[in-house]
């Protein structure tokens, strides 16, 4: 039978016409949708789409002025800068607190830390707050949530309204990873551990509509690999390099998602809790102070459409309105309490090259504060900064202590100089505008839960290098002290599996 079909002058025709076709279809490349070029007005048909989804990525300790779009000598962040040249870039954005608790419950609340009330190790977020996560959900969205910082996991309530929130699970490659930073300070595994968990996850979603939220931590740890070990090996060289190495990781994130086929549906937005300081004022890391080194972070928003020229808005906002200006894009429920604001107003303004269009958005001064207690046993009290910033002035103050602080701008962007002594005029307005603020204090719920951290959780946080106190057990002390070695193991380890 075969041997009568190879006879057949049929079968050569048909194989000569399949041959045909094949060579036909390989002329036409079957194509991916990308991003087109979009306007202004785009940007308020966001709200009335139905397609969109969010990746919303927060790259822990990132200071802005160590990006090549926020004028970053070195290439640290081609990625970033990419996404920033044809997107939306916030030249000047205050962080909340210098640490990560608290900065984050200020961000997801879109509430100052003085009406929060998360100032402290053992605070929670309590149930009855609203986060956008909960607001997504309840629209409709697949919602995930994949953090490598212990200060934003479960038991602190940040994982209201989420379907999916996890610490990626670290692989055996971390090890060469961490060998190239001769820092020893680290938590389990790498960035990357998350990132393929991110690329996963949208595989498996590339049909839904999700929002995903990933929490990077190798700048905060100083990790990197060989490809971009760039810069030296100081302790700010190593700190550039794990920008670069973070910033690969966000390249990988972005070129899944255009493989998927999702560039033109998904907004993405990089934030950052606080920076990190390099003796500028004396001190090293963060959690410290409010000085402008570790208050002043990115925020950048890629849309799912290019901008020729990107928006760059320079008046000074806050992390707090990074909530509400999502939700307003995206034509979501408002965030309930919130007092940060949606910046479309101040984004179409910046387009228009008059930012003072957007009204009391491009006047208003934003907050910061830090109880420098956090660490410690409640009962040693508060010990707090605020910190005003009102340009061109950043005004500071400690309580109880009354230390004052004021800085110009103008003359003085490092905040090196204390004006104050010669400028009493305008500390005492600086203190009138503090009162203000600090009056207005509104938390919206009763209840703020005291969570109890065992000596795990407290191991896995001290490898983040904060030093925090021992567990308060009335158990015998070798078994306490058993167990803190092994939550040390834990962390320190390189994974087996």
């Amino acid at each position: 039978m075969i041997r009568r079909l190879l006879d057949s002058a049929a079968f050569y025709y048909l194989a000569a016409l399949v041959l045909l076709l094949a060579v036909f279809f390989t002329q036409f490349e079957i194509e991916i949708p990308k991003r087109s070029q979009g306007t202004v007005l785009d940007i308020r048909k966001l709200a009335s789409r139905e397609d969109l989804n969010l990746i919303f990525v927060v790259i822990d300790t990132l200071r802005s002025d160590r990006l090549g779009s926020y004028g970053y000598a070195r290439n640290t962040s081609p990625t970033l800068d990419r996404m920033a040249a044809s997107g939306i870039r916030f030249e000047n954005v205050e962080s909340q607190s210098s640490w990560t608790k608290a900065s984050m419950a200020s961000m997801w609340t879109g509430m100052y830390p003085r009406s929060t009330r998360i100032d402290h190790f053992s605070d929670g977020i309590p149930e009855e707050a609203v986060l956008p996560a909960e607001i997504l959900r309840d629209e409709g969205f697949a919602t995930a949530g994949l953090y490598r910082n212990g200060w934003v996991s479960p038991n602190f309530g940040f994982s209201q309204g989420f379907d999916l929130y996890v610490s990626p699970k670290p692989r055996r490659r971390a090890a060469q990873i961490e060998a190239e930073s001769n820092l020893n300070r680290q938590i389990r595994g790498n960035d990357l551990d998350a990132t393929e968990s991110a690329v996963e996850f949208m595989r498996n979603h590339q049909h839904d509509r999700f929002m995903l939220y990933l929490h990077l931590m190798d700048v905060h740890q100083y990790l990197y690999d060989a490809e971009s070990s760039l810069f030296g090996t100081s302790y700010s060289d190593i700190y550039d390099n794990a920008i670069h190495w973070v910033d690969r990781n966000v390249e990988s994130l972005l070129g899944e998602m255009e493989e998927l086929g999702m560039a033109d549906r998904t907004i993405v937005v990089v934030a950052s809790d606080h920076g990190e300081a390099f003796r500028e004022h004396g001190v090293e890391g963060h959690a410290k102070d409010l000085y402008r080194e570790v208050q002043s972070v990115p925020l950048i928003i890629a849309l799912p459409f290019w901008l020729d020229p990107g928006i760059e808005v320079e008046t000074r906002v806050a992390n707090v309105d990074i909530w509400p200006t999502i939700l307003d894009l995206m034509g979501l429920p408002s965030l309930p309490g919130a007092e940060g604001q949606s910046l479309l107003p101040l984004i179409e303004a910046a387009a228009a090259g008059d930012e003072s269009q957007a009204g009391e958005l491009a006047t208003r001064p934003v907050y910061s504060q830090l109880n420098k207690r956090w660490g410690q046993p409640l009962e040693e009290g508060a010990l707090d900064l605020v910190a005003i910033v009102d340009e061109p002035y950043r005004f500071i103050r400690m309580e109880p202590s009354g230390m004052k602080a004021l800085f110009n701008h103008e003359s003085d962007a490092g905040e090196r100089v204390n004006v104050a002594p010669t400028e009493a005029a305008k500390v005492e307005e600086m203190e009138q505008l503090l009162a203000n603020f600090l009056a207005e204090a509104a938390t919206p719920w009763e209840n703020m839960p005291t969570v109890e951290i065992d000596a795990m959780r407290l191991g896995q946080l001290r490898a983040l290098g904060y030093s925090l106190p021992q567990v308060r057990d009335p158990k015998r002390k070798g078994e306490r002290e058993a167990l803190e070695r092994e939550a040390a193991a834990e962390t320190a380890a390189p994974d087996d599996h």
